[in-house]
């Protein structure tokens, strides 16, 4: 069976750019391409789409003050295609209003319309803590010092209906030292000073701890697979990758084996490498084909055609 046939038939029309065993990338306009998917069959959509920024990035970002119109008709697709029980986790990145030291809060205002207006439901925020960014804005940070940097991303988990399927026994953290002492010594149950209630359940060993919603993930890829087989190939990387780590949270938690994953906004493609890893089926769609023919590098293997393509757009033959 054909991953467009595990997917949704509605979908037999679009060639893939390419594919894997367990999915496949489609080159185009997502808002296009995502109308031939069919009503209630992605389990989980995991996308970081080009943040709101003051300055024009060539993977083509919208300003602070359009991008809310601009994502909204994304966002009422994304509702219609999500199973009931489905996920949609947006990673978005800050801005500053252009010419003063202050931010812009377009994240929350998308936020309340895709609550007030498209229907979702905040299931809970996260924060992607970045400890290796660099300090930017650098008119703010480093010259004038007025602000401090800024290493934290807003990500908004939505869903459809009030209870998406989740089990953090799956993205469990391992125990500190502190609490494996506490596991082989034993614990005196009793009261806080905070009031809290710390029963004789607190000793029992869940085999890991329950992780925060402070996700600290460096994003310090540089002698990845895929940079070095883009470098090699001369193909431009993606400037804006979100760390496999992230990726890998999300679909572990939210989601099974066989399960399906969306990334709208695929850029080079960590969310279908990373759901591919961990057996989940998977659709990306990219609009841009530079970015499209690097992202195959993520995988091992790269057929003779894709090798042709990639001479096409480098203007070979």
């Amino acid at each position: 069976m054909t991953v467009e046939t595990q997917t949704t038939q509605n979908f037999n029309n679009f060639s893939p750019y390419y594919t894997q065993s367990k999915g496949a990338v489609y080159l185009g306009n997502s808002l296009e391409l995502i109308k031939f998917i069919d009503d209630n069959s992605i389990n989980l959509i995991l996308t970081s789409p080009p943040f709101a920024l003051t300055r024009k990035k060539e993977y083509g970002n919208e300003s602070a003050d359009k991008y809310i119109e601009w994502f909204l008709p994304f966002a009422y697709e994304f509702k219609r295609v999500l199973a009931d029980n489905g996920s949609f986790v947006l990673d978005l990145g800050g801005a500053y209003l252009s010419g003063n030291p202050v931010r812009s809060i377009y994240q929350y205002e998308l936020l309340v319309r895709l609550c007030k207006e498209v229907g979702f439901f905040l299931a809970q925020e996260f924060y992607h803590y970045n400890p290796a960014r660099l300090p930017t804005p650098a008119e703010w940070v480093t010259i004038r010092r007025i602000r401090v940097k800024d290493s934290v991303n807003l990500v908004w988990w939505l869903s459809k209906t009030p209870n998406p399927k989740a089990d953090n026994r799956k993205v469990l953290k391992p125990y500190s030292q502190s609490m494996k002492q506490l596991l082989k010594t034993g614990y005196k149950a009793k009261k806080r000073p905070s009031g809290h209630d710390i029963s004789e359940k607190f000793q029992k060993d869940n085999q890991g701890a329950i992780p925060p919603n402070l996700l600290e993930i460096a994003n310090t890829e540089s002698n990845s697979a895929y940079l070095r087989r883009c470098k090699a190939a001369g193909i431009k990387t993606h400037p804006a990758r979100f760390p496999q780590g992230f990726a890998e949270f999300f679909i572990k938690f939210l989601t099974d084996e066989d399960d399906i994953v969306l990334d709208p906004f695929a850029g080079s493609n960590t969310t279908g490498f990373v759901a591919e890893t961990l057996q989940r089926r998977w659709i990306s769609f990219e609009i841009n084909e530079n970015y499209a023919i690097g992202s195959r590098y993520r995988f091992s293997q790269q057929s003779d055609a894709v090798r042709g393509e990639e001479k096409k757009v480098k203007g070979e033959e």
